[in-house]
């Protein structure tokens, strides 16, 4: 007769996961430790024991989704545990939403393990974690995040993440690379680097040198890029390399070479916000330079192929029409590949609130428009310039066979990052392709802001 003893089932958790992709990388930690602790993931509400929620509070407008997805959690299931950057209004939460039954702030691991523990505590065995698992990844098996600090420094006026997640707290740089390799050797074809301020990594730690693969590595945002560009994947092919956050300090000069290089992808994120000085001295933004635009032009120089995104803010309090058509001039001369916009919307904390001179909201609205419109002709200007070239794509997903059997695919170039850039449609692909792979595709059509193609033979 057999001893063997049978583990009760393993409690589930459901999680919900909003905001930045900085969140996305707490919720997906969050959930490792929880499987290692023997807890099992549920799909939907109904099969959860505990439902987390991982709230945004940037923005009032996020705020106010966050309370409303708790909401649908708790008549969902009724057994919620909030945590992210709204989890410091914790007060805010409980008066809308008295039955949940926890509540942490940003980045707090511990707080949010021992809340579920308590509400639904474990039933594996004495041995279970005792068996390695893998991360969990919320995102597809081909890109992953990787984040390298948490805070800011900055003090922005209409921003409040330095409350919301502290100041500057960088990660060891030999920590930083042991992931990405990680990552990488588990079918990563593509890291996406975060953080609040990247430029700004290791500033916190005086750029604390530690060992890696037998040299000296720095805690510095040229170093890190460096030798993420020496990782290889099982193809022994460079993993494409993006940064994201990036503060245009006069070291980012010196990672245009790795473009240039093929070390990273020609690609930069740098949230310039507004080009008017009046406005960005209102602001409070950092590296305010008069010649960002020498910089772009001597960038592109070195790559030719760099892209550059970035998001940008109207009807910021105190703007005025002189200051909106110097940003849309700033525009027309940068040549930005990639930009969103934002009207401005006051954030409860943020010290922009109780500046002179709000913008009426229709305002806000026109500019808005007239923003896009120029954005717009920009893309479907640089996107058309690159019909006829053949260009190397990632593919994200492919679609079932049509009527005549022919097999679409949705991809990205390396001058767009997913969820927030545009797309390269691919017709006819072989039935073999899958998603991660990476291919070399024929531009045939562009419009503002795809690409269509086919893939090279």
């Amino acid at each position: 007769m057999s001893n063997a003893t049978t583990l009760p089932d393993a409690k589930k958790v459901g999680m919900v996961s909003l905001g930045c992709p900085k969140a996305l990388v707490d919720s997906e930690r969050i959930l490792t430790r929880l499987r290692a602790d023997g807890y099992a993931m549920s799909p939907d509400y109904a099969g959860a024991d505990v439902v987390l929620v991982n709230t945004c509070g940037f923005l009032d407008s996020a705020k106010e989704e966050s309370l409303a997805a708790i909401g649908e959690a708790i008549n969902e299931n009724g057994r919620v545990i909030v945590t992210g950057c709204m989890g410091e209004e914790a007060d805010a939460i409980r008066a809308a939403h008295p039955q949940v039954l926890a509540v942490t702030g940003a980045h707090q691991y511990e707080q949010v393990i021992e809340a579920v523990h308590t509400h639904a505590p474990p039933s594996q065995g004495p041995f279970v974690d005792l068996i390695p698992q893998p991360d969990i990844k919320l995102t597809p098996r081909h890109y992953s995040y990787l984040k390298i600090s948490e805070g800011c420094n900055h003090s922005c006026s209409f921003c409040i993440i330095p409350d919301l997640r502290g100041k500057l707290a960088s990660r060891r740089i030999d920590a930083v690379l042991r992931e990405a390799e990680k990552l990488v050797a588990a079918g990563t074809k593509e890291l996406l680097v975060i953080s609040q301020d990247t430029s700004a990594y290791g500033v916190d730690t005086r750029h604390d040198p530690r060992q890696w693969k037998g040299r000296e590595v720095r805690a510095h945002m040229t170093d890190l890029a460096r030798e993420l560009g020496q990782l290889r994947t099982a193809e022994d092919k460079a993993p494409w390399v993006r940064l994201h956050y990036v503060y245009p300090y006069p070291h980012v000069d010196h990672v245009i070479p790795l473009m240039a290089e093929g070390l990273l992808t020609p690609y930069l994120d740098i949230p310039f916000q507004h080009a008017a000085p009046s406005v960005l001295k209102s602001m409070r933004r950092p590296a305010n330079e008069a010649k960002v635009l020498d910089r772009i032009k001597a960038w592109r120089d070195i790559c030719p192929d760099i892209a550059i995104r970035s998001s940008f803010v109207v009807g910021f309090p105190g703007e005025t029409e002189a200051d909106f058509e110097y940003l849309l001039e700033w525009l027309e001369e940068a040549q930005l590949d990639r930009v969103g916009a934002f009207r401005f919307e006051p954030v409860e904390g943020a010290r922009a609130n109780d500046l002179p001179d709000p913008v009426p909201e229709s305002l806000k609205e026109e500019r808005y428009a007239r923003l896009m419109e120029v954005t717009e002709r920009i893309s479907a200007a640089k996107l058309d310039a690159k019909v006829g070239r053949t260009l190397p794509v990632i593919i994200d997903e492919v679609g079932e066979p049509d009527e005549d059997g022919d097999i679409g695919a949705t991809g990205r170039s390396q001058a767009d990052a997913p969820e927030i850039d545009g797309a390269v449609y691919l017709r006819n692909v072989p039935e073999t392709l899958a998603a991660g792979d990476i291919v070399e595709a024929t531009i045939e059509d562009a419009d503002a802001h795809d690409l269509f193609g086919v893939i090279e033979n």
